[in-house]
């Protein structure tokens, strides 16, 4: 029998499975000793096939129950690799079996796998040798009791919310879409670009910018330093300077008196001493406490990085440097946005796909979006079923059979001003949307979701639309009213994908830039990309939150991060 009272962590180091035990048909953890339990549980058998052979399982318990008066206990596993739980059967012998039944607990058994009771769910159930490891959990206080919580509820507890089912698989489903995304555009030569979270430019033109700037810290630091040891008085500097004064007309008389050279060097010496010292009085005199200012308005040349500094709401315009150069590239990282929306689609902080493509045009830009969403739904379904079929248990019935319809469909695809005529066309029939309908408009979430739900039934392509309601690096198109943009409409969530061809010719995107009332001068690298060998060249970006909101079904974007930073939380 193993004695509970041990350090747990010294017996799991101590002891070692004995490999020769375990068959060749378990696929083991290659840097941990244990098997994962989605080699066991996914199988095609479900197990069943392992049964009789010895392995070391690890996990987390999602439910914990005493049997047969207290001489042994079932304990649902779960390791995160996969949504189902191994059943685990310890008996008392082994452990004390009220620390292994708590929810939350961790445990770590060797044991060998056996064929459960006929008209059991389970397939196979692991029966406990030894008890490795126990990582305990006191029910009174562990804030994920065993009950339904909602998802508002979690967010509270961001740093336990992913032992949940559903973070979980959402983790696991964000997972596969990353990978998905990477397997795509490396796939088809797209050189994965790694751009500065740190920016001068304003992609969007939007304004709503988190500020970069050691101002703040600089200032509190100064002023605490000022209270300690005080600035020089008018007088102590004035002193300063009788004596550099006085320094200067000894040596000027010694030099006079044709004096040693050693009395002559002593006293150079002494003056240079003092007027470091008055030099440094004179710049401490200067210093004053606050935010500096020059002209009324705060001096960013004293700052970080001696002028203003945002995190990035995009890194489109500077992979755009490496697409004018490699051809196919993309960026994958995250960005930010200081809007103070408290709404279910808004988050500070969120992720973005971004790839571009030289010699390319409005039409292969639409191609590649087309593909690319296509490519990730069906990944989704080879590769994340169980999941998925989770998320359709609990949270959207139609999430799966959503997927499969964008995987194997082929977008609409219709103009801005085609889009507005069949709105306006709705609205005449009886259709009531909250917005207006009327060209020009930037299109709401309900016009884009009643053209891909209801008018069409599929993703829908919109393109060309009306130049001042898009940004200013969209190319401009020939009826001087609209721009080659584009937007990939899907069910659920809307707009999906944004892209567009960018402008390349010189001329015009810095009369755009002028339009838009934007300062010329943080955009003078982005031209230089139009004045020295310029090319065609198309993009777009993907924002990754909402992919997996369509792929699950869920609601709010909170629950699809791991972190989500929103106007008043940024827990972690």
């Amino acid at each position: 029998m193993t004695d509970p009272s041990a350090p747990p962590t010294d017996q799991l180091a101590a002891t070692t499975l004995n490999v020769g035990a375990v068959s060749s048909s378990v696929a083991r953890a290659e840097f941990s000793d244990r098997v994962p339990i989605r080699s066991i549980i996914s199988r095609p058998d479900g197990g069943s096939g392992l049964a009789g052979q010895k392995v070391r399982a690890g996990g987390w318990v999602k439910t914990g129950r005493k049997a047969d008066k207290d001489a042994f206990a079932f304990l649902e596993l779960n390791d995160g690799s996969c949504p189902g739980n191994l059943q685990v059967i310890v008996e008392a012998s082994l452990w004390d079996l009220g620390q292994l039944v708590p929810t939350g607990t961790c445990v770590v058994v060797d044991g060998e796998l056996k064929l459960p009771p006929a008209g059991t769910k389970q397939k196979v159930e692991l029966r406990a040798e030894k008890v490795l490891h126990v990582g305990p959990v006191d029910p009174a206080k562990y804030p994920l009791p065993k009950m339904r919580l909602t998802l508002e509820f979690l967010r509270d507890f961001v740093h336990l919310r992913s032992r949940t089912n559903t973070i979980s698989a959402v983790a696991r489903i964000r997972n596969a879409l990353a990978y998905a995304t990477h397997t795509f555009l490396q796939k088809h030569g797209f050189l994965y670009v790694h751009t500065p979270i740190i920016t001068t430019s304003d992609c969007e033109g939007a304004g709503e910018m988190f500020q970069v700037t050691t101002l703040f810290s600089e200032a509190e630091k100064l002023e605490e330093e000022l209270k300690e040891n005080p600035p020089p008085s008018e007088a102590d500097v004035e002193a300063a300077r009788v004596l550099v004064k006085e320094k200067g007309e000894v040596v000027s008389q010694l030099k006079s008196a044709k004096a040693s050279k050693q009395e002559i060097s002593a006293s150079v010496d002494e003056l240079k001493k003092a007027k470091e010292t008055l030099s440094k009085l004179e710049e401490r005199s200067k210093l004053r406490p606050g935010i500096p200012q020059k002209d009324m308005k705060t001096d960013y040349t004293q700052d970080f990085f001696a002028r203003q500094a945002f995190l990035t709401v995009s890194g489109q315009l500077q992979v755009e440097s490496y697409a004018c150069a490699l051809s196919n590239v993309y960026t994958f990282g995250p960005t930010f946005r200081a809007e103070n929306s408290h709404t279910s689609r808004h988050l500070a902080e969120f992720w973005m796909v971004e790839p571009e493509i030289a010699f390319a045009d409005l039409e292969d830009d639409m191609n590649c979006a087309e593909a690319y969403v296509k490519f990730m739904c069906q990944w989704l379904l080879d590769n994340c079923i169980e999941d998925m079929e989770f998320m359709a248990d609990k949270f959207d019935k139609g999430c799966i059979d959503r997927l499969k319809m964008v995987a194997s469909t082929p977008f609409k695809r219709l103009s801005y001003t085609e889009a507005i005529e069949v709105l306006e066309d709705s609205v005449k029939n009886g259709k009531k949307f909250e917005n207006e309908v009327k060209w020009g408009i930037d299109l709401a979430s309900e016009h884009e979701r009643f053209l891909t739900e209801v008018k069409f039934q599929k993703p829908v392509i919109v393109y060309n639309y009306p130049k001042d309601i898009k940004a200013f690096y969209m190319r401009l198109n020939d009826d001087n009213k609209t721009v080659a943009a584009m937007d990939v409409l899907v069910p659920k969530v809307g707009e999906l994908v944004g892209g567009s061809q960018r402008e390349e010719r010189y001329d015009i995107i810095q009369q755009r830039i002028k339009e838009m009332g934007l300062p010329v001068e943080p955009y003078e690298w982005y031209l230089d990309l139009r004045r020295y060998g310029t090319v065609k060249h198309s993009g777009f970006g993907l924002g990754f939150e909402r992919m997996i909101l369509f792929a699950t079904g869920l609601e709010n974007i909170r629950d699809v991060i791991p972190f989500p930073r929103y106007p008043g939380r940024a827990d972690l």
